[in-house]
């Protein structure tokens, strides 16, 4: 299969944003705007750049196998997990599904929240059309599904604060609604309540690291291999007092 031509640039930069690859992994640092999978706007996606990357590295003649276990919301930046084969796919999978992948995010939001770190629970049902999730009271919607996440207040600057966030459910857009419930809309989420967007089309959101165990390799002990794998924050960033 042919793959479209890489610039020197291009190939440059897709190597400098791998944070770890074997034969059955490849973990990589997301820019805000890129697509992992496709969608109607037909843009190429992380998936097919990594394709294309792969099969010019490797010298690879044939069809290059990458996999999406999870997706990263488009303006969303950050660690991002694809499978190298289908026995890694069907068991990253799982791995998502079963809560085994632990994931972090940094977020900068517009407001400060009342309590410097908190436990949200919330009833969250999609709207499909809108591609955008709201908040209701339990029992009131048949589709909302219970989503649950802790933050903590980490860092701030003269106008934005920055959040520690851990995922415990995985539920659509959970951050950025559950955030702006709070009145702490994330900086440039025009969806959810941000006043102005940012520069670059994304929004401060950034998942910024996953522990989770390797699906195949073991450690010398023989448990399964334990990953924990961190991604650079956006250049955008720049001037945010950090940990």
């Amino acid at each position: 299969m042919a793959y479209r031509q890489l610039s020197p640039e291009e190939t440059n930069d897709l190597a400098s944003r791998i944070l770890y690859e074997d034969n059955h992994l490849l973990v990589v640092n997301k820019k805000a705007g890129e697509i992992v999978q496709g969608d109607k706007t037909g843009d190429e996606t992380l998936c097919d750049k990594y394709k294309a990357f792969i099969a010019w590295r490797d010298h690879k003649p044939g069809e290059v196998f990458l996999g999406i276990p999870h997706r990263l919301d488009r303006p969303v930046s950050g660690v991002t997990i694809l499978s190298k084969t289908s026995k890694c796919l069907e068991r990253m999978t799982a791995a998502f599904r079963d809560g085994t992948v632990h994931k972090t995010y940094w977020a900068l939001v517009c407001a400060a929240p009342k309590e410097e770190e908190a436990l949200l629970e919330n009833w969250m049902w999609k709207n499909e059309q809108q591609n955008r999730s709201y908040i209701c009271k339990e029992g009131k919607r048949r589709d909302a599904k219970l989503a649950r996440l802790k933050y903590s207040l980490i860092g701030a600057t003269d106008r934005y604060y920055l959040l520690e966030v851990e995922l415990l459910t995985g539920r659509h857009h959970q951050i950025r609604c559950q955030l702006s419930s709070i009145g702490c809309p994330i900086k440039g989420d025009l969806k959810y309540g941000a006043p102005r967007s940012n520069p670059d089309g994304g929004i401060s959101l950034h998942s910024r690291k996953a522990v989770f165990p390797h699906p195949v390799r073991k450690d010398s002990e023989g448990s399964p291999l334990v990953l924990e794998l961190t991604a650079p924050v956006p250049t955008s960033w720049k001037g945010v007092p950090l940990p």
